[in-house]
C-alpha cells in the first residue's frame, strides 16, 4: 500500500508514501479510501491529517499510469474527494514542500489545510495541454478569488504558499514540520461540534466577473492561439459562478475535449519524451557513474564560453584552456558581459555573478587541466584540429577522466582513434547559443564505456540540459536530418519560391525561424564547408547551387550583416535583398526550370516531410534508440512548434499513410529521387502504424 495508517493522539495520520513525489496512482488513491474509512469505524479517533512522506505532500497524478487502466480504476480522485467531503470527521490536509495539480485538488476536498511555509502550490495541467479536472477550477475560485484562481490555473506557475497568507487556502501556514500543527490543529477542529467547512459550499466574489472574464478571454486569444486549453480553462473558472454541481461537469466537459486535441497529446508526448530520454535501453539505471568536481573547456570562443557558462552555472569549477591569451581575455570578458546581463535585468545578484566568476580559471597550458573529470573540446570543426587536441589529451589528462567533443558533424570513433583510452571518448554536442539551448546530443561512440554514459547524462541533468544520446553518424540526429530540410529548401528555390515566402510559411506553421533566416543566424558559410566536404566525400549528394553562389557572394548571414537577407546594426530583422532574389530566378534560368507558383501547404509538407523520412532512417539503423528522443532533439534544438509534439509525432497525426503519398507525389517532381521512403516508414505506413506506440 502506498498509503501509511497510524493514530496520534486520536487523529488519525494517512500518509502518502508513493515517491518520488507521492503521485496518486491507483494504490494511493485506494489507500486514503481505506485509511478513511478506519479513522470512520474508530471511535476513538476524533479527526483526521491527510499529509506526505518525504520530499512533497503530492504531486499529483502518479504519471507511470498515464494511458493505463489504472488511471481511471476506482476509486478515481473525484472519488476520494467526494469521501473526504462526506467524512462525519473533520480531515485536514498537512501541506508541505509540493502540492501541485492532483496534489492540490486533494488538498481543496478537505475540510481545513495547513502549510509550511515555502511550499509550492500549484495546477500546472495547463503545460500538458489540459485542465485540473478534479475539482480544481471549481474550488480554487472559491477560496482565493475568481482572479487570483485564473491567473494560477491558466499560468500553472507555483506560488510559494505563504503568499496566501489571509486567503481562505490555508488555514494556517507554519515555520518547520507541518505535521506536529496539523495534528493539533484536528485535535481542536475534532473537539469542536458543528458541521466542518466544505469548500464547494462557497460563493466566488469578483466585483465585475463578466468584465474580468472577458478581459482574460481577448489576452488569452492573443497570447496563446496556438494551444486550446489556456481558452478552456478560462471557460471552466467561469463555471465556477454557477452552482458547485453545473461548475463540475462543465470542468468535466472542458477536460474531455482537451484530451482528445492534439496539441494536447503533443505536450504530452513531450513531457514523457523528455523523461524517456535519460532512459538508454542497455545502460541500466544503477550503472556507476564518475565523479565530476572540475571541469576543463578547450575554447573561449562562443561555444567555448557558452558550454563554460554551463557548468558555472552549477556551481562546478571550470579551467578554460586556449593558445593565446588575447582569445582567452576575450573569451573571460564576454562571460562576464553575459552575467552582468543577467544581473540588470534582475535575473542575478550581483553577488551570484562574482561567485560564477569565481569558480573560472585560465590557462595557456594543457598541463593545467590534467585534473579535470571532464574535459570538453569545443575548437574548429575540422579532424586534423580535433586529432592534435585529443593526443595531447591522451598525454595529459589523469586516468578515468571523460574525454568530449563538442563536434557537430565529425565521427566520434576516428576522434576516439587518436587515443589510447577509446572507453573515455564521447560526443557532447550543445547547441548555440550553448548557455541558452536546452538540447544536448550525447554520442556515443562504439567503444564508449557505458559508465561514461550515465555520467554524462547525470552531469546533464545537473546543468539543466535534455540529453538525447545518438549514434556515430555524419552529423547525429539534429544535423543529419536539417541538412535534407536544408536541401529542400534549396530546391524550392529553384522551383519558384523565394526565401521569404519559406521561412514565413514554415513560422506560421509554428517554428521558431524558417530555414533562411536560421541560415544566416548560424552562418551561411558553415553550410558552405559541409557541401564542400559532402562533394567530396558524398558526391551523389546534390543541392541548389543557390547556397553556394550566395557565399561567393560573401554573404555568411547576420555576421557580415548581409545574407539571404539584410540585416541593420543593433536590428535582427531580416530585410529581403533584391540582388539575392535576382540571384535566385537566374539560377533558375541557368539550369533550365520554369519557375512556378508554389503553395505554403507544399512548403511545409516538403520541408517537414524530409525530416521525418530521414528521421526514420535514423531510427532503422539504431542512430535514435525511439522515436520521442529525435521529437525531443527537435523541440529543444531546432525550433519545432512544441503544439505539434516534434516530426515524428506530426507525422503520427498527419497518418504515416498519408505522409508516404505526398512522398510519391514529389517523388514524380523535380529532385525527386529524393523522395524514396524509408523503409521502416513505408512499413509502418502498411501496416496502420505510427512511430509512437
Amino acid at each position: 500500500m502506498t498509503a501509511q495508517y497510524q493514530v496520534q493522539d486520536g487523529v488519525a495520520v494517512i500518509t502518502l508514501d508513493n515517491p518520488p513525489v507521492n503521485g496518486l496512482g491507483h494504490s494511493t488513491r485506494l489507500g486514503i479510501v481505506e485509511g478513511l474509512t478506519r479513522a470512520l469505524d474508530d471511535g476513538a479517533v476524533k479527526a483526521v491529517v491527510i499529509t506526505g512522506a518525504g520530499k512533497a505532500f503530492s504531486g499529483g497524478a502518479d504519471i507511470r499510469e498515464f494511458n493505463t487502466p489504472k488511471a481511471t480504476q476506482e476509486p478515481t480522485l473525484h472519488s476520494v474527494i467526494r469521501a473526504l467531503e462526506a467524512s462525519a470527521k473533520p480531515v485536514v490536509a498537512a501541506i508541505h514542500s509540493v502540492a501541485m495539480g492532483g496534489g492540490l485538488e486533494l488538498a481543496l476536498g478537505c475540510n481545513y489545510r495547513v502549510a509550511a511555509k515555502g511550499a509550492q502550490i500549484a495546477l500546472p495541467e495547463v503545460k500538458l495541454g489540459l485542465l485540473p479536472g478534479a475539482g480544481g477550477t471549481q474550488r480554487l475560485p472559491r477560496l482565493i478569488g475568481l482572479e487570483h484562481a485564473l491567473n494560477m490555473i491558466v499560468s500553472g506557475t507555483p506560488v510559494l504558499s505563504e503568499k496566501f497568507e489571509g486567503s481562505k487556502l490555508f488555514d494556517q501556514i507554519v515555520d518547520g514540520d507541518v505535521l506536529p500543527a496539523a495534528v493539533k490543529f484536528a485535535q481542536n477542529v475534532g473537539a469542536a461540534s458543528g458541521p466542518h467547512p466544505k469548500v464547494r459550499d462557497l460563493k466566488v466574489k469578483h466585483e465585475n466577473p463578466e468584465g474580468f472574464l472577458k478581459f482574460a478571454r481577448n489576452t488569452v486569444e492573443a497570447v496563446a492561439k496556438n494551444f486550446p486549453a489556456p481558452a478552456r480553462c478560462v471557460d471552466a473558472v467561469a463555471a465556477s459562478l454557477k452552482p458547485f454541481e453545473a461548475g463540475l461537469k462543465a470542468e468535466r466537459e472542458g477536460f474531455m475535449f482537451l484530451v482528445g486535441t492534439p496539441e494536447s497529446r503533443a505536450l504530452r508526448h513531450a513531457f514523457f519524451g523528455e523523461r524517456a530520454a535519460s532512459k538508454i535501453p542497455d545502460v541500466p539505471s544503477d550503472t556507476p557513474v564518475r565523479k565530476i568536481e572540475r571541469v576543463a573547456v578547450i575554447g573561449a570562443g562562443t561555444m567555448g564560453g557558452g558550454i563554460t557558462m554551463n557548468f558555472l552555472n552549477a556551481g562546478i569549477p571550470v579551467t578554460m584552456l586556449e593558445t593565446k591569451q588575447e582569445a582567452l581575455d576575450r573569451g573571460v570578458a564576454t562571460i562576464r558581459k553575459n552575467y552582468d546581463n543577467s544581473a540588470k535585468k534582475g535575473k542575478l545578484t550581483p553577488e551570484k555573478v562574482e561567485a560564477r566568476m569565481a569558480l573560472l580559471t585560465t590557462t595557456l597550458s594543457y598541463n593545467d587541466i590534467s585534473d579535470a573529470d571532464l574535459v570538453i573540446e569545443a575548437v574548429f570543426e575540422e579532424l586534423g584540429v580535433k586529432e592534435a587536441v585529443f593526443k595531447t589529451l591522451d598525454e595529459v589528462m589523469k586516468p578515468g577522466a571523460i574525454l568530449a567533443s563538442n563536434t557537430s558533424t565529425l565521427d566520434v570513433d576516428k576522434i576516439a582513434a587518436f587515443t589510447k583510452r577509446p572507453q573515455d571518448v564521447v560526443g557532447m554536442h550543445f547547441f548555440s547559443p550553448a548557455n541558452v539551448m536546452k538540447l544536448l546530443e550525447v554520442v556515443r561512440g562504439k567503444e564508449t564505456g557505458k559508465d561514461v554514459l550515465a555520467t554524462v547524462m547525470q552531469v546533464a541533468k545537473k546543468i539543466k540540459k535534455t540529453a538525447v544520446v545518438s549514434g556515430v553518424c555524419d552529423g547525429f540526429i539534429g544535423n543529419r536530418m536539417i541538412e535534407q530540410y536544408s536541401r529542400q529548401a534549396g530546391y524550392l528555390l529553384d522551383e519558384g519560391a523565394l526565401p521569404e515566402q519559406v521561412d514565413k510559411a514554415v513560422e506560421k506553421f509554428g517554428f521558431a525561424m524558417g530555414p533562411f533566416r536560421m541560415g544566416d543566424l548560424a552562418g551561411n558559410d558553415i553550410g558552405w564547408a559541409i557541401r564542400k566536404r559532402r562533394a567530396v566525400e558524398r558526391p551523389d549528394f546534390k543541392y541548389s547551387q543557390t547556397a553556394d553562389k550566395l557565399c561567393e557572394l560573401g554573404r555568411f548571414g547576420q555576421k557580415t550583416g548581409a545574407g539571404w537577407y539584410d540585416y541593420k546594426a543593433g536590428d535582427r530583422k531580416p530585410y529581403p535583398n533584391q540582388q539575392v532574389n535576382d540571384m535566385i530566378v537566374e539560377n533558375s534560368k541557368a539550369i533550365g526550370i520554369e519557375r512556378r507558383k508554389i503553395s505554403d501547404e507544399e512548403i511545409v509538407e516538403r520541408l517537414v516531410f524530409a525530416l521525418v523520412n530521414e528521421g526514420a532512417k535514423i531510427l532503422e539503423e539504431g542512430i535514435a534508440s525511439k522515436a520521442s528522443d529525435i521529437d525531443m532533439v527537435y523541440l529543444t534544438g531546432y525550433g519545432f512548434p512544441v503544439f505539434r509534439g516534434g516530426p515524428m509525432l506530426y507525422a503520427d497525426q498527419v497518418g504515416l499513410f498519408n505522409v508516404v503519398q505526398a512522398m510519391h507525389r514529389y517523388a514524380r517532381g523535380y529532385h525527386g529521387e529524393a523522395w524514396q521512403p524509408a523503409a521502416l516508414l513505408k512499413k509502418l505506413a502498411d501496416e496502420g502504424k505510427g512511430f509512437n506506440g
